[in-house]
């Protein structure tokens, strides 16, 4: 059935004309409205909700509001037994005016609504102007060219100005991403440094994961070679290859091996699920996703974009950033070859 729920979530004001002579208008607080401002807010939210000709309206009585010269009352009505959830309006003192809007509480830090507490780090320190955390899959083809191109350029362009953090948001549809996101993070509970080591590799060489082990069973085809000689890449191989590569990364960082081969053998998913919820709770449903002090960025979108982001971010904390970028010019296209002159006739 129709709700009020469908009234615009914009703003909106309607004027109450008087019409001829009608009874005392005046709205108080603490009081039930006067029954011709009730009979006239009927008619505008028929009217504006399209309401079905046998419901009910319920008007309550008038509340003292915080928008000056304004009392709010709350609105629901019933149709075929079924009432509507509460909707508050605004009422005018004169009972001229009726209004609705939306009140958003912005009073927290946008740097704080995606928290980045607990991940490894790069860039600036956590007091850094700018927080970017990248919600990011590390089997996504779109997270790996932002990965390889646009953080560094972020880094050599604003240093110590920007932290960038990463949370894990493996999809559905990536059969080894999960594993890797938990690898990883075992490795980030010892070595922050060997978590973005690792994170570096898997993005550059992820279209080589799952394949056979190097050896003599799975060296590269030469050219000529038919398809179907080519190793298979499957599931299996991708874990094992993760599992190995993580274990490397951890002796060059001299880390516990015990207790980063228990982690590994025991694939806890809970904290990369908890990563994902609250990737959803923030519209998070594609990677990679970015959040510049809070403002959300999806995509791999050119780097212009994500630099007037964070410049934006840079001012709003009172910092001038760097001068505007411009990007690089064009490679000249070459010349093509002259086209071959016929030969001579003898």
């Amino acid at each position: 059935m129709p709700t009020l729920r469908r009234l615009p979530l914009f703003v909106f004001t309607a004027i109450l004309t008087a019409l001829g002579c009608h009874a005392q208008s005046k709205v108080t607080a603490g009081t039930p409205l006067p029954q011709s401002v009730t009979h006239r807010i009927e008619v505008l939210l028929r009217e504006k909700a399209q309401l079905p000709p046998g419901s009910t309206i319920n008007i309550g009585p008038a509340q003292p509001s915080e928008v000056s010269g304004y009392n709010t009352v709350t609105v629901t009505f019933t149709n075929e037994g079924k009432t509507s959830n509460p909707v508050d309006f605004l009422v005018s003192a004169d009972g001229k005016t009726v209004a609705q809007f939306i009140k958003y509480d912005i009073s927290a830090d946008p740097r704080t609504l995606v928290s980045a507490a607990g991940r490894p780090a790069r860039g600036g320190p956590p007091s850094a102007p700018v927080i970017i955390v990248n919600f990011d899959d590390l089997e996504c083809p779109f997270c790996a060219r932002l990965h390889a191109t646009i953080f560094p350029a972020i880094t050599e362009r604003y240093g110590d100005k920007v932290r960038i953090v990463y949370r894990d948001f493996p999809l559905d549809q990536h059969p080894w991403a999960m594993r890797a996101a938990v690898d990883i993070n075992c490795l980030a509970d010892q070595s922050p440094a060997g978590y973005w080591n690792l994170v570096d590799y898997i993005h550059a060489h992820a279209a080589e994961i799952g394949a056979q082990d190097a050896g003599a069973d799975s060296a590269p085809a030469r050219t000529g070679e038919p398809k179907s000689d080519q190793p298979d890449k499957t599931v299996d191989h991708a874990n094992a290859q993760l599992d190995k590569l993580t274990r490397e990364q951890g002796a060059f960082r001299k880390v516990d091996a015990t207790r980063l081969d228990a982690c590994i053998a025991k694939q806890d998913t809970s904290a990369i699920e908890a990563s994902r919820k609250v990737g959803v709770a923030l519209s998070v449903d594609s990677t990679p996703s970015l959040f510049i002090n809070g403002a959300k960025v999806d995509g791999a979108v050119p780097i212009e974009f994500v630099f007037a982001r964070i410049d934006e971010a840079l001012r709003a904390e009172n910092i001038t950033p760097p001068p505007a970028y411009v990007a690089p010019a064009a490679e000249p296209t070459s010349k093509p070859a002259p086209a071959a002159q016929p030969a001579p006739s003898k």
